[in-house]
């Protein structure tokens, strides 16, 4: 429990028999729920993950947004944080970010790695897609946020149905995020927190990924989805 709430991460996994393990065992002791999410992995990831506590949810369909759809709704805590198990997200800035919901009465932060704190830690056309992505997003639906990408969402558990998410992909990241901007009964804002080199083998096709980013975000501001 953190400030009476109980809190549930959801990490999900594809290969991250090493970085799961990293990331696990380096969560503070108020997390009270680990939920990872097996995105069809053939290591070790689902038995690490179990033999550190965390409960394991499985989902063949392969992709990122599929993974959250699977383990999102297995939530049963009141806040839900999220992070990649490459060890990339700051488990150490978890309660910073819960106390910048909990304090500003919000709904929905997204923790913002840019600018970046450590230089090394994103190579520089993966920032160059970022930026480029976040610009085509304050263009399109006039919010300010300097980061549409993060991977690492603290909410109130309670406002995930009303998010309505559809992305099977990485889009899911940009669309969470939007869906909250765009609810006027929600409150969204951002945290800045250090991003950390990643653990393991990189998985994303930057360029393929980028560009259904993008095409993703014009689906959503000419409402095709």
């Amino acid at each position: 429990m953190y400030k009476k709430k109980k809190i549930s991460v959801v990490i999900p996994c594809y290969n991250e028999e090493d970085g799961i393990a990293l990331v696990i065992k380096s969560l503070p002791d108020f997390i009270d729920e680990i939920i990872v999410v097996d995105n069809n992995s053939n290591d070790r990831t689902s038995e690490v993950a179990k033999e550190l506590g965390a409960r394991v949810v499985f989902e063949k369909r392969k992709g990122y947004g599929a993974a959250y759809k699977a383990g999102l709704p297995a939530v049963t805590g009141d806040i839900t944080v999220t992070m990649d198990g490459d060890g990339t997200y700051p488990v150490e800035q978890i309660d910073e970010c819960i106390d910048h919901l909990l304090d500003n009465g919000l709904d929905f932060v997204s923790a913002s790695r840019f600018p970046l704190k450590d230089k090394n830690a994103m190579n520089i056309s993966n920032i160059i897609g970022n930026n480029v992505l976040t610009f085509v997003t304050l263009i399109l639906f006039m919010r300010v946020i300097k980061d549409s990408q993060s991977g690492m969402w603290i909410y109130r558990s309670k406002i995930y149905s009303q998010l309505g998410v559809k992305s099977d992909g990485m889009p899911l990241s940009e669309e969470i995020k939007i869906a909250a901007i765009k609810n006027p009964d929600l409150k969204f804002d951002e945290y800045h927190v250090n991003y950390h080199l990643r653990v393991g083998e990189v998985k994303l096709n930057k360029w393929r990924d980028g560009f259904e980013n993008l095409l993703y975000l014009l689906k959503i501001r000419l409402g095709l989805l």
